[in-house]
C-alpha cells in the first residue's frame, strides 16, 4: 500500500489518522511541527503527504515548495475559508478537507488522491475473491460476478475501509449518497447479497449494534 507522511502538532489527531492509515493498510511517518517535516521530507519519498496548515516554526503552505512534484497533498486544516482553500489548491494541493472531519471521508478521499495520481495498485485479492478498483470488475475464482452498480458501490467503501467498522449510517451516506432516515435495512440487504457472492461470509463481520466491517489479515 502507500507510505504516507503525517504532519500535524496536534498528537491526539496524528495519532488517530497514524492509526486509521495502519488498519487499511498503510505505511505512515508522522510529524509534529513544520521543521520535523522538512527533516523527514529531505530523507524520505512519500506517495502521500497529509499535512495541517497551521504548525509551528513552519506552516503548511510554507512546506509545499519542499514537497516532491510526484508527491501528492491533501491539506487537512481548520481554515475553512474560501480564500485558504484556493490558496491551497494553487500551491499545488491535491486536495483540502476542513476540520473536523469523519475518519471514514478522509480515508475515501485518500484512496482517490491514490488512484488519481496512479500509487494505488488498484487491486484487492482475499480468499480467491480479486476486485480491480480501475475497471470495476470483480472475479472469484476466476469466474467474473455479476454486481449491481450499488452493491459494488458498498463492496468499494468496504475496502476502502477494511478492518474499519461503519456503522449503517456511515454506508448510506459514503457509498449511495444517503442521508440517514431511519431506514438502514437496504444495507443490510446489499451486505447479504455481497456475503452470497463473494463467499465472505467470514470477512464481512456484523459489528453488534453498529454495522458492518471487512476483516482482512495483515
Amino acid at each position: 500500500m502507500a507510505y504516507i507522511l503525517v504532519v500535524e502538532d496536534e498528537k491526539s489527531i496524528n495519532d488517530l489518522i497514524a492509526m486509521n492509515l495502519s488498519l487499511v493498510g498503510h505505511t505512515s511517518n508522522q510529524a509534529y511541527d513544520g521543521n520535523e517535516a522538512l527533516d523527514l521530507l529531505q530523507q524520505n519519498t512519500y506517495d502521500l503527504v497529509i499535512m495541517d496548515i497551521m504548525l509551528p516554526e513552519i506552516d503548511g503552505y510554507s512546506l509545499m515548495q519542499f514537497v516532491p512534484e510526484e508527491s501528492p497533498v491533501i491539506f487537512l486544516t481548520a481554515r475553512g475559508n474560501l480564500s485558504d482553500r484556493v490558496k491551497g489548491l494553487n500551491l499545488g494541493a491535491d486536495d483540502y478537507i476542513v476540520k473536523p472531519f469523519e475518519t471514514v471521508e478522509l480515508l475515501a478521499r485518500i484512496q482517490a488522491v491514490l488512484r488519481r495520481t496512479h500509487r494505488s495498485p488498484g487491486i484487492f485479492s482475499v480468499d480467491g475473491t480479486v476486485v480491480n478498483l480501475e475497471s470495476r470488475t470483480v472475479t472469484v475464482e476466476g469466474c467474473e460476478i455479476e454486481l449491481t452498480l450499488r452493491e459494488y458501490e458498498l463492496l468499494e467503501v468496504l475496502i476502502q475501509n477494511k478492518n474499519v467498522a461503519l456503522s449503517r449510517e456511515k454506508l448510506l451516506k459514503i457509498a449511495w449518497d444517503y442521508d440517514y432516515l431511519g431506514e438502514t435495512r437496504t444495507v443490510d440487504v446489499h451486505i447479504q447479497k455481497l456475503r452470497q457472492k463473494l463467499r465472505w461470509n467470514n470477512r464481512i463481520k456484523t459489528v453488534y449494534k453498529l454495522g458492518y466491517r471487512l476483516e482482512v489479515d495483515d
